[in-house]
């Protein structure tokens, strides 16, 4: 008691907090997240279960399967997580015929190439014979001995080989895609001078198409003139079509 008489009031001692058991906690969910870290990288790079084992290919038609899986050099057995898709694509589109490329993991063990060919606009005669089927882009896209009616003759002095990026050509196959199905299956050759698409149509009869656009109007134009049975018809100016005997 106090001088005073009263009682005296003792503070209880405090406890103090039970650090060990956290301690261990955390040490044991750092253990867990090690273990679980270790198993994941042990799944992606060292186990058997998601490596590659199969390669699929789709698109292709000019070129063989064969081919591409070549190209593409994806051994079996790599891990998938290792496997660059990108790298893949590149190589693959080294191929001629091909436009591009698209390269999917299919998870857990499998690739899948998906090819875009190139499609065949113009046919370039050759020197040696036969024709250089060549594409909107002047990509020579294949050889054919006799000329497929449904491409026509692209007249040109150039060897089709010097004809990658070719303007005209870019030009004559867009002309080639805005004209009407009836009048497109009639066209037998065309050439681009001074950037105007020139037409000439299995009857033997010329049209001077122009660029593209307006390709409707065109069209409607052209199909009055022909009732006159000329032979040279100028739609490159709808407005001012001319035609000539």
């Amino acid at each position: 008691m106090t001088d005073s008489g009263e009682p005296v009031r003792r503070t209880p001692p405090r406890r103090r907090p039970r650090r060990p058991k956290r301690i261990w906690r955390a040490a044991f969910f750092a253990l867990a997240l090690t273990g679980i870290i270790g198993g994941v990288v042990w799944a992606l790079l060292g186990s058997t279960l998601l490596v590659v084992r199969s390669v699929a290919v789709t698109g292709t038609n000019l070129v063989s399967v064969a081919t591409v899986l070549a190209v593409a050099d994806v051994q079996p057995g790599t891990p998938m997580v290792r496997v660059d898709t990108a790298e893949i694509a590149a190589r693959v589109e080294k191929i001629q015929q091909v436009r591009s490329v698209q390269v999917v993991k299919s998870w857990p063990n499998r690739i899948v190439i998906e090819v875009l060919e190139r499609d065949s606009a113009v046919a370039v005669a050759m020197p040696s014979g036969g024709y250089d089927l060549v594409d909107a882009y002047g990509v020579v896209v294949r050889w054919a001995a006799d000329r497929p009616s449904r491409f026509p003759l692209y007249q040109t002095a150039a060897p089709a080989a010097s004809l990658r990026g070719n303007a005209e050509v870019g030009l004559a196959a867009a002309v080639l895609r805005e004209l009407p199905a009836p009048l497109r299956s009639s066209v037998v050759s065309l050439s681009v001078p001074d950037q105007q698409v020139r037409l000439t149509l299995a009857n033997g009869d010329t049209v001077v198409w122009g660029d593209t656009g307006d390709a409707a109007t065109k069209a409607q134009v052209l199909d009055i003139l022909m009732r006159t049975d000329a032979r040279y018809y100028d739609v490159s100016a709808p407005g001012t079509a001319m035609t000539e005997g």
